[in-house]
């Protein structure tokens, strides 16, 4: 059993009904041994499966806290958790084999992890640690509008970094809500003006998915960025 949760992970965020959790990536023997306690049988075998112990200690500290929030939000005992994923890989969650009536998502980039969990509806989170990218230039040219692009463009350096992270996780929070993964053009989900002009959250509707009107949400901190986007009920 986690003794200590507040030690690994803490409340990051509160949106309405949503939760957002920060969990703490960083080196911990200690919290590493405990974490994969909670993991099932499948899952200690993804864990074995990573080359790098970098990438295995994010898996499993991520995955236990993961599992933990889920419990309690369910009120239910971690044995009695699983977790399936849905037609595009999306996984949702099970209690003693059943679908839960809960939505959650998780992102982890560098020492740092988020999670988000409703109680009902789409949604996605994404963090990232503002490190330098190799490729930047590729990946403007390919995930981005041309106003998008523009704005980029014109910045360079630490700037260009800075509004690169924070329109990239504006975007993967948005796909991963929606669930569809790679079958979306995601140069074709332009960020909203206001948002791109320096706004904290936006209320939008986009082209390629118009059934739905989703609200968006900057949750960057000086130490990285992410962002989190949800279904807003009609």
């Amino acid at each position: 059993m986690i003794t200590d949760p507040d030690s690994w992970w803490h409340r990051f965020k509160s949106i309405g009904a949503i939760a957002v959790f920060h969990v703490d990536l960083t080196a911990h023997q200690g919290r590493e041994v405990e974490a994969l306690t909670w993991l099932d049988g499948e899952e200690r075998s993804r864990w074995e499966r990573f080359q790098s112990p970098t990438a295995q200690r994010r898996y499993v500290l991520c995955r236990a806290a993961l599992r933990a929030i889920l419990g309690r939000q369910l009120g239910c005992p971690n044995e009695s958790l699983g977790f399936e994923a849905a037609k595009h890989g999306k996984p949702f969650a099970l209690v003693n084999g059943l679908p839960a009536s809960i939505s959650f998502n998780v992102s982890h980039s560098g020492n740092h992890g988020l999670v988000a969990v409703a109680p009902r509806g789409r949604l996605g989170v994404d963090v990232e640690e503002r490190a330098p990218r190799r490729n930047l230039e590729n990946l403007i040219e390919g995930v981005f509008s041309p106003h998008e692009k523009a704005e980029l463009e014109s910045l360079d350096g630490c700037q260009q970094l800075h509004k690169f992270f924070r329109f990239w996780t504006i975007k993967e929070a948005l796909v991963k809500a929606h669930g569809k993964g790679l079958s979306m053009k995601v140069a074709e989900l332009e960020i909203p003006e206001d948002m791109r002009r320096g706004a904290a959250k936006s209320i939008c509707q986009f082209a390629q998915i118009p059934e739905t009107t989703w609200c968006l949400e900057d949750m960057g901190t000086r130490e990285f960025a992410a962002a989190i986007a949800y279904e807003v009920s009609p």
